[in-house]
């Protein structure tokens, strides 16, 4: 099973999952298809082998940071089953596209364990006024739906040791995101 319920913006029409699809809520996370914009409730196995979007069969790619809306933040954020290390960021930012290859490597190693999303703060003002974001890039950390670490700038080491402790908290062994190619 990948994905059991499908919403397109607009439209509200949703299936139940059949209580034996239902292995535990907490393994699910909600993400929006870049393609047809429908949101998948996509179980964390499949997220692992690449889940297909239930709109357009098309494959959701989570090997890499995935842009969060605000509309979305809630659903995909606060309300996945595996830590998540949420960018804010902002395209005019130079120190901003310094932090993307570390998340590149950090969302294809933990795919499946751990979410990596984006937010353009300058379309997200709701989010950054909630979370105090006052400079980018900053790189939370959510686990449960809670904020469980901040890093202000570019601090690869400190983002690494985020997501070793939120993978290892949640049951799994994270990968060695050492930093080996950074020196």
């Amino acid at each position: 099973m990948v994905t059991f319920s499908r919403e397109r913006e607009g439209d509200s029409a949703r299936r139940d999952p059949h209580p034996a699809e239902i292995q535990d809520l907490s393994d699910f996370t909600t993400l929006r298809c870049s393609f047809c914009r429908a949101r998948n409730r996509i179980g964390l196995e499949a997220a692992r082998t690449g889940p297909i979007c239930e709109g357009c069969s098309r494959p959701i790619l989570i090997d890499r940071p995935i842009k969060v809306e605000s509309a979305d933040f809630e659903a995909t954020v606060l309300g996945a089953g595996v830590p998540v290390l949420a960018d804010f960021y902002a395209d005019w930012c130079g120190p901003c596209k310094l932090v993307v290859p570390l998340l590149d490597e950090i969302a294809a190693a933990e795919r499946g364990r751990l979410l990596v999303v984006q937010v353009d703060s300058d379309r997200s003002a709701e989010q950054c006024q909630r979370y105090s974001i006052r400079s980018v890039p900053t790189v939370l950390l959510f686990q449960n739906g809670e904020e469980t670490g901040r890093s202000l700038g570019f601090e690869p080491e400190v983002i690494r040791q985020f997501v070793a402790g939120a993978v290892a908290a949640a049951g799994g062994a994270a990968h060695d995101l050492s930093g080996a190619a950074d020196n």
